[in-house]
């Protein structure tokens, strides 16, 4: 018995399929056509266009005319052109935090380290602010990478001795925070360049571990409760920088002109009576505030031609003879009272930094006096 087989024409089934696909695709040539003429498709290349800008940090008044948004080639070009040749400062520092060898963390909703944190240990910098973190774990001694440590703001109490262990560390900031020591381990860190601890309300003392840190140019240990300036310190060789401001200093040491390569030294609201001569022998030291203190006679040779200050502070002294309106009880706590003076230094060393950089400005020494 034998079997039905059916045969089609496949010739004709192939000449119907390319018939619907040709129409298929001139539907689509008409639609597109259609929609490049309509006042949305306008619209949505338009904002296509708003949206690489933004991302690129061009200027609103670069890519609009008249409230119109110029979308030309021309345009186009000249904008990839200078996004190539010069990059924003602003866009140059996102990039680098943006770097796989860089950790962020900020927000009141952390109070631990991710456990995932401590398998990253090529990581280069830490910068974790803002948090109600307490604690940093052991594990820190296996980040031989790291280069800068940043944990400003939180809720820091200790510092594990493992941190010694961070010989590529250049930078440390644990400013505002609840610390009452520093682990002496930290002297191990021979490379470090920059140290800010202020804002911790409760440290006295520095171990005399860290006088081995002799490439610290920068020492930031205002607002705490040091009745002294440490020994470690007098002992960094290459200290530039040295704030101890907001503290319970009555008098600074009379080797205080050990410190050769100093060149700013902050010792506003101390309880200073008087200021040793010794300080004159700061070959280097262009800046000085003392402001806030308890002075109760200028230290005239401070105004010699031969020295080196460029700016001296000595507002809201006794010897002013002025009374001192205190604003700082409208703050919430001591340590945002503390956080607030430090802005506002800061703020006025940029603007001190500004007038000396203008030609005109020649005056050797400005005492900022209000008699």
């Amino acid at each position: 018995m034998g079997h039905k087989v059916v045969v089609f024409d496949i010739s004709v089934i192939r000449g119907l399929w390319e018939t619907r696909v040709k129409k298929h695709k001139a539907w689509q040539k008409k639609e597109a056509e259609r929609l490049e003429k309509s006042a949305l498709e306008k619209i949505k290349q338009e904002w296509d266009f708003v949206a690489e800008c933004r991302k690129k940090g061009v200027p609103q008044a670069v890519y609009c005319k008249n409230g119109f948004v110029d979308t030309s080639a021309r345009l186009l070009e000249k904008i990839e052109r200078n996004s190539l040749l010069k990059q924003s400062p602003l866009s140059k520092e996102r990039d680098k935090r943006s770097s796989a060898f860089v950790f962020e963390l900020s927000g009141e909703h952390w109070q631990e380290l991710p456990d995932s944190l401590k398998e990253q240990t090529h990581l280069e910098e830490w910068h974790i602010n803002n948090t109600l973190i307490r604690i940093i774990p052991t594990y820190i001694e296996l980040f031989e990478a790291m280069r800068i440590l940043d944990l400003q703001k939180n809720q820091i109490s200790h510092l594990p001795a493992e941190i010694g262990r961070l010989k590529k560390l250049r930078e440390l900031n644990v400013s505002f925070n609840h610390l009452r020591s520093i682990p002496p381990e930290l002297g191990d860190c021979e490379n470090l360049e920059k140290l800010d601890c202020s804002g911790n309300l409760e440290l006295t003392e520095l171990p005399f571990e860290l006088s081995n840190l002799k490439q610290v140019t920068f020492v930031d240990i205002s607002a705490n409760k040091f009745s002294s300036v440490p020994i470690c310190v007098l002992r960094m060789s290459n200290l530039q920088w040295l704030d101890i401001s907001n503290n319970n200093l009555n008098d600074l040491p009379q080797d205080i002109d050990r410190l050769e390569e100093l060149q700013t030294f902050f010792l506003y609201k101390n309880k200073l009576t008087y200021l040793p001569y010794e300080l004159l022998n700061l070959k280097k030291l262009s800046l000085l505030v003392v402001s806030g203190d308890r002075l109760v006679e200028l230290p005239t040779a401070l105004c010699d031609s031969s020295t080196p200050l460029k700016f001296v502070s000595l507002m809201d002294n006794p010897i002013e003879n002025s009374k001192c309106q205190d604003g700082d009880k409208m703050m919430e706590s001591e340590q945002d009272r503390q956080h607030f003076d430090k802005e506002f230094m800061k703020a006025y060393i940029e603007d001190l930094k500004e007038r000396e950089s203008v030609p005109s400005y020649t005056t050797k020494v400005s005492f900022s006096l209000q008699l």
